[in-house]
């Protein structure tokens, strides 16, 4: 499918910026004008991608409405969905894919952040001389070699450590890793090794010492889901694919088939979330890749059809740089509960997780207090006691249900398959379930094969193999470097862009605001301590963001990183779309109260309100008591019992130093339970409790009135950034 924009009747085509990498015939279309605008309908072949940034959503849709029929349509906009578009365009098939969110907004941005071949899968696959899961491992190790080619900017290799605490394990364990390597032959990133204990320290000084023997390391990938799935979808759309997010699937279209008389799936009912219109979309064969809701749309098909998924809860918390080192991560082969830990570094963050615990599936899960907590006391398992490992550390929190499922075709419907599965109905609807986030691509493979062969569709094989992702194919390790001498970008936000853009990240450099200060000349961040400028808002609205919550958890990744940080950006990031989308001061206010909802119960931040509540207990020593009550009498000068910003200010000027009104405000409000403009003195006391229990961390507020305490007489300037404590 190709398609064109017209501004004022004028047809402006696409020029195809990157040279051929399919080797396909030429491509054909065919165009229809409409006043100031034109598009043209699916292109039935193309060679190389027809268009030089993907089209607007408007265009998009417009495509969408007026296609008499597609000869796929993708229900899903997931890593699979989005895969199996990319797979159908680029082999020529007319391809339409609607998501009833935002891309990747469910599972596919949840995820551990490993491209994996599954470790365990391989020890499971020979102490059980299960041949389907090592199949399974030798394909994933075959796409992980493949997704760290075609998407180099959003992927790398990453070094896991599994440290050894028993010396039988040591060979144990080394003869299993070295069997990965084995079985990824050619693909394997870098051979796997042992370290000794002193060793072990000198790579990961955070690790639990006592009774340690040794490590083993072995690497997989790493990658920036969220991104790597917009990637997928921004690519498909290049190649022509009329993708739209926000499109909800109302009802599957049946028609009747002439020659056998029986009812088969023709299309989609579908219906635009943000505007409300609804229009038929036709098309040849209907795709089902819905992730935990598969089920949901195999019922639209046939109201009888037995439930395959068997969705389950992972959640993840992500921690302070500090805990982890930078390019090294950790492996927890054996929990308490026989589960598998991962703690790694990503984004210069410490991701650890993941539970795996039975759920019902819903559009927005939550992060439970106790998987939160099971995660935290397993990490402790593997660190120094000089580390404290603290609750108040968690800087946010994510649950993804990961869609389990029964092969229905199988004579044993209650065993889980850890394989993918296709499933086709009686009346043509094709169902893609279960699966990786690494084998997406050989999962789109094998769909679009079944698509082909059941709707007798003309089309050759797959061409997804080695082709280069949006942004990966000019992207180099050096690409940064350019941005700072060209731009004037700062050192950490050009490799940030670099990392997250691929070659397209001068587009967003271009747009960058002038900061006004000799350095950096260009480039406003969003929020102080992360390197996401202004420009990217701007940019993400040609990805396709439509909502404050894309652009927090999925153009960029705060919401993923720190809750806080995410709340704090967020005015400015609506102000920003506002601007860009015209939005009405109610509209604005709509998009601030649900993307601070999403940041409450989805990511974490409603764990952070229950760690100090005006219900909270105070289980403080005496001394300590006394301590604290002299400490907050410095404030409260006049014995009220409780201070506010006037008390803080008084303070600060006797020291001279000058603090902003606003962000006072906003120190005062984090410890402010009852949310009355004053902090009282039980308040100041539940918050300094909940800090010597680790439960609360990084206060402002706390470290303001010590410091303060400390400096009265020095004249020493208090330091109030919000520091990397979590909550």
């Amino acid at each position: 499918m190709a398609f064109q924009k017209a501004v004022k009747g004028t047809i402006l085509v696409g020029g195809g910026a990157l040279a051929s990498v399919l080797g396909l015939s030429q491509f054909a279309h065919y165009r229809r004008k409409q006043v100031n605008l034109a598009y043209v309908e699916a292109a039935e072949c193309v060679s190389e991608p027809v268009n030089r940034e993907p089209p607007s959503r408007e265009a998009q849709l417009l495509t969408l409405q007026n296609t008499s029929e597609f000869d796929i349509l993708v229900i899903g906009g997931g890593a699979t969905g989005c895969g199996c578009a990319l797979d159908a365009v680029t082999r020529g098939l007319k391809t339409a894919l609607v998501e009833r969110d935002d891309f990747s907004s469910g599972t596919s941005s949840r995820s551990t952040k490993l491209i994996h071949g599954g470790v365990r899968y391989l020890q499971k696959a020979i102490m059980k001389l299960d041949i389907e899961q090592y199949r399974m491992v030798k394909e994933a190790l075959h796409e992980r070699a493949n997704l760290l080619e075609i998407a180099p900017h959003l992927s790398a290799p990453l070094p896991i450590m599994l440290p050894i605490y028993k010396w039988w394990q040591l060979p144990y364990y080394w003869i299993g890793i070295k069997l990965y390597d084995l079985v990824a032959g050619s693909n394997c990133l870098k051979s796997s090794y042992v370290l000794s204990k002193s060793r072990a320290l000198e790579h990961f000084p955070m690790l639990q010492k006592d009774k340690l023997v040794g490590a083993i390391v072995y690497y997989d990938g790493q990658h920036n889901d969220a991104r790597m799935n917009l990637a997928i979808a921004l690519t498909a759309a290049r190649y022509g694919a009329a993708t739209a997010n926000y499109m909800e699937v109302v009802s599957l279209l049946k028609k009747t088939d002439p020659q056998t008389g029986k009812e088969r799936v023709s299309g989609a009912r579908c219906k635009d979330v943000l505007t409300g219109q609804e229009f038929d979309v036709r098309a040849k064969c209907v795709i089902n890749a819905t992730g935990p809701f598969t089920d949901t749309v195999r019922k639209m098909d046939d109201k009888n059809a037995t439930a395959i998924c068997q969705p389950s809860a992972g959640v993840h918390i992500v921690m302070p740089g500090y805990y982890s080192p930078e390019s090294m991560g950790l492996l927890d082969p054996a929990t308490s509960d026989g589960r598998v830990i991962f703690f790694l570094p990503w984004q210069k963050m410490t991701i650890a997780g993941t539970t795996d615990t039975p759920t019902d599936v819903t559009p927005h899960p939550i992060p439970s207090e106790e998987d939160i907590n099971f995660i935290l006391n397993e990490v402790r398992n593997y660190l120094s006691c000089d580390v404290e490992v603290r609750r108040g550390d968690v800087l946010a929190a994510w649950s993804g249900i990961r869609p389990l499922v029964t092969d229905p075709k199988s004579a044993d419907t209650q065993s889980i398959s850890r394989n993918h599965v296709v499933d086709i109905s009686e009346s043509g609807l094709i169902t893609i379930a279960g699966g990786k986030w690494t084998t997406y691509r050989s999962m789109a493979e094998d769909t679009i094969n079944a698509a082909i062969k059941t709707h007798d569709l003309k089309a050759g094989p797959s061409r997804t193999v080695g082709l280069f992702l949006q942004g990966g194919k000019d992207w180099s390790p050096t690409l940064y470097i350019r941005l700072v001498q060209d731009y004037g970008l700062e050192s950490e936000v050009a490799q940030h862009l670099a990392a997250t853009y691929g070659d397209k990240a001068f587009e967003v450099a271009k747009m960058a605001s002038v900061t006004g200060k000799r350095w950096p000349i260009v480039g406003v961040r969003l929020v102080s301590e992360f390197p996401y400028i202004e420009a990217e808002v701007k940019y993400g609205i040609k990805e396709y963001a439509c909502t404050a919550v894309d652009m927090i958890s999925r153009r960029t990744r705060l919401a993923f990183l720190n809750v806080q940080a995410a709340e704090e950006a967020l005015p400015r990031i609506v102000e920003l779309m506002g601007r860009e989308l015209n939005w009405d001061d109610y509209k604005k206010q709509e998009e601030l109260e649900t993307a601070r909802k999403f940041l409450y119960y989805e990511m974490g931040y409603k764990s952070r309100s229950e760690q100090l509540t005006d219900r909270s207990e105070i289980s403080l020593r005496p001394s300590d008591v006394d301590r604290y009550k002299k400490r907050f009498h410095k404030f409260d000068a006049d014995q009220k019992g409780f201070i506010t910003i006037v008390d803080v200010q008084r303070v600060l000027e006797s020291i001279n130093v000058q603090m902003d009104e606003n962000t006072l405000h906003e120190i005062l409000n984090e410890v402010d339970l009852n949310k009355n403009g004053q902090v009282e003195l039980n308040e100041f006391l539940q918050l300094m409790s909940a800090i010597q229990k680790g439960r609360v961390s990084g206060s402002r507020l706390a470290i303001l009135m010590k410091t303060a305490e400390e400096n009265l007489d020095r004249r020493v300037p208090i330091p109030v950034d919000r520091s990397c404590g979590g909550f």
